[in-house]
């Protein structure tokens, strides 16, 4: 009986033991989440918080350039009936330029390739289709045979239409320079906090690309007037000079011109004795007064390798450089004279040759008068380089800057600010051309 007995007891404490064993894992299967061990944090790019009740919009630009394809990539938070702000942006370039590619336009693809992944490294995978990424070529490609860029454009669509990114049919294009005159004075005055405002004075634009030079600005003498009293800038100047535009919910008009083949390259090559084309057999010699006296050297533009040489010695550099220019400028620049009371930001070229010149941090911008590019240019046209980086061009550029902007009709004292950065936000059009087009996908 006894044997009976103990395997019944340790039956039961068998039984007990596996009720127990169940109770404890269904019991510990069931206990909240809130509970358990968090995992392990997840690595990757930084990403700007957005505050409760604001949405994140990302935008990306390709300003396709002369001498260069540079990519934009803004985030922006987005907030309602407000002006947006700028979270973010992530900028990179590459040479050569897409005309570069203009009998090989299948070479394009690599670098532009290259842009796209930085595209997606910066921007979240959930936001890929809803971000509008869009090209923008400038007086590259305005300059450039047309079929030989509607080939370029048409790789360039090609890619776009494989990223994971929002493209469409008008993603792709040759930018107007009326646009990019517009696109960049909406930069600077956003960066500046002058477009948040329906009160604010707005600045001006001045910009010196390669290949065309952009002027814009709002006509100050629009708002003096009286009701029966046409603004003057509005009533003398053509009618396809005045523009005007919706953003951010207000109404802004401005005078904007944009000069083809008047950017600086463009221009050298004009005061070089050369054109806007591939030189006949022979002929890629030139020879100029903007040049030191019996110097010779190479310049390549377009593709083509110029030799260039200095006249011999005669008339002071200076004057005969200034009257070579005069006679490249001669009637192709329209004079504002309201112009010289606005305030100006200027940006590029004006910027580039002021570093050159030491008058004007290279990182940091500052002031420049018309008088200063007038007194360097004399400086440097009667003296030998000081250095061996010294540009031979740098007489000939100076001279070209100051005859310019006086054309336009800036008086000798008129100051301009030039800046690279705002806010450390770079100052091209591309981030004015971004706003534009997602107003216009939102409208449409």
């Amino acid at each position: 009986m006894k044997r009976p007995k103990l395997a019944g007891v340790l039956l039961l404490l068998g039984v007990l033991l596996a009720y127990l064993m169940f109770m404890k894992r269904h019991y510990g299967a069931s206990e909240p989440d809130a509970y358990r061990a968090p995992p392990p944090p997840q690595r990757g790019p930084a990403k700007l918080a957005v505050a409760p009740g604001r949405n994140s919009q990302f935008g990306i630009m390709f300003d396709a350039g002369s001498t260069g394809t540079r990519i934009h990539v803004f985030e922006f938070q987005m907030e309602r009936n407000e002006a947006p702000k700028l979270a973010h942006e992530t900028f990179r370039a590459i040479e050569p330029g897409l005309s570069a590619y203009a009998d090989h336009p299948e070479e394009c693809a690599a670098g532009l390739t290259e842009l796209l992944k930085v595209a997606e490294s910066s921007i979240p995978p959930s936001s890929w289709t809803l971000t509008p990424v869009v090209l923008k070529a400038t007086a590259g490609l305005r300059l450039l045979d047309g079929a030989k860029a509607k080939h370029l454009l048409d790789t360039v669509r090609a890619l776009f239409t494989d990223s994971p990114f929002l493209s469409r049919d008008d993603s792709v294009s040759v930018m107007d320079g009326t646009d990019e005159g517009i696109s960049a004075w909406i930069t600077v005055n956003f960066l500046t906090g002058d477009l948040h405002s329906p009160d604010a004075s707005t600045v001006g634009m001045l910009d010196l690309g390669g290949g065309s030079t952009q002027i814009t600005f709002s006509p100050q003498d629009e708002v003096r007037s009286s009701a029966n009293q046409e603004a003057k800038t509005i009533q003398t100047s053509p009618i396809d000079h005045i523009r005007s535009f919706r953003m951010f919910n207000s109404t802004h008009t401005v005078y904007t011109h944009s000069y083809l083949g008047l950017g600086l390259m463009s221009a050298r090559l004009s005061v070089l004795g050369g054109i806007e084309a591939p030189p006949l057999e022979g002929s890629t010699e030139l020879v100029s007064p903007c040049l030191a006296p019996e110097s010779s050297g190479s310049w390549e533009h377009a593709d083509v390798v110029y030799r260039v040489t200095g006249q011999k010695a005669g008339e002071p550099v200076y004057e005969a450089c200034r009257t070579k220019v005069e006679k490249v400028l001669y009637r192709k620049v329209v004079p504002v004279s309201e112009a010289a009371d606005v305030d100006f930001y200027a940006f590029s070229y004006y910027y580039d040759r002021a570093v050159d010149l030491g008058l004007i941090g290279e990182e940091t911008g500052g002031t420049v008068r018309v008088v200063d590019y007038m007194e360097a240019a004399k400086r440097v046209c009667s003296s030998r380089p000081v250095s061996p980086l010294q540009s031979p061009f740098l007489c000939l550029d100076l001279v070209y800057i100051s005859v310019l902007l006086h054309e336009l009709g800036f008086p000798p004292n008129k100051q301009f600010k030039l800046a690279r950065t705002i806010n450390q936000v770079e100052t091209s059009w591309a981030l004015g051309a971004t706003f534009h087009y997602i107003e216009f996908l939102k409208s449409h």
